[in-house]
């Protein structure tokens, strides 16, 4: 395993790694009206959005294969809605993007989540986040919402930046906006094969998966095997110590 001293900056995926999403179906159900109601469409609900499913799934395959993202705009008046006023649906789209998300279902911080970032920055780690997302607000509004936006100097985006992992692009971006050099960063995600492959390539000094519910048992390929594989956020701290403790430690080493 990398030397955890070397690591300065500490990036976190968001989605499965800092929050978790809850299958809620009153909740769902509340935001599949929502969408309907501000399309301005009478069909129903359910079907209007099991219809919306099926063209994100072909756009998340374009995104995939071409490691980029659309901004909200782009993504409903080109693949979601391209049936409807083009105009309207893309002055509506940062809500539409934001009650589509909800429909899939309720998201929380992971458990230990905001004391383990809070308790990293205090020990002298630059905070970063890397997040495979087509919302442009809502996690920064989440964050501002959570008190937890100071904490990271660094937020990369897909749907602002518009490339994806694992495009080695994002993770240059994050390390450069923190001021930090990759091999200094840590990257913690969820996924083996994007997550790693991403972070590796780029550079990153450290890769630590911490593996999704449909990714807990399986068992990586050398090539998308991480340094450390955590269960719970807050095992980081067993990993990086205070910056000042870990730099002499290794002194004496």
């Amino acid at each position: 395993m990398p030397n955890p001293a070397e690591i300065d900056a500490i990036f976190l995926d968001v989605g499965n790694t800092l929050r978790i999403l809850l299958k809620d179906e009153p909740h769902r159900a509340a935001a599949r009206k929502e969408i309907a109601r501000l399309a301005g469409t009478s069909q129903d609900p359910d079907e209007f959005v099991a219809e919306l499913d099926k063209r994100y799934k072909s756009y998340r395959k374009w995104a995939f294969g071409q490691m980029v993202e659309a901004s909200e705009k782009e993504l409903w008046t080109k693949w979601l809605l391209p049936d409807f006023p083009t105009e309207k649906i893309a002055a509506l789209s940062a809500p539409l993007t934001y009650q589509f998300r909800q429909s899939m279902g309720r998201r929380v911080v992971a458990e230990g989540g905001i004391e383990t970032v809070i308790a990293l920055y205090e020990r002298g780690y630059v905070m970063g986040l890397i997040s495979n997302v087509i919302t442009e607000r809502e996690i920064p509004e989440w964050m501002e919402a959570e008190g937890i936006t100071k904490y990271f100097k660094s937020v990369v985006l897909s749907s602002v930046f518009g490339k994806r992992k694992p495009d080695p692009a994002v993770y240059l971006e994050a390390a450069k906006r923190a001021e930090v050099p990759v091999e200094r960063c840590a990257y913690v995600g969820d996924n083996f094969a994007r997550d790693v492959e991403g972070t590796r390539n780029s550079g990153f000094g450290m890769i630590i998966i911490m593996p999704d519910t449909e990714e807990i048992d399986l068992v990586p390929t050398p090539e998308q095997t991480p340094d450390v594989i955590i269960h719970k956020l807050s095992e980081l701290l067993d990993i990086f110590q205070p910056k000042k403790y870990a730099e002499i430690t290794a002194g004496e080493i």
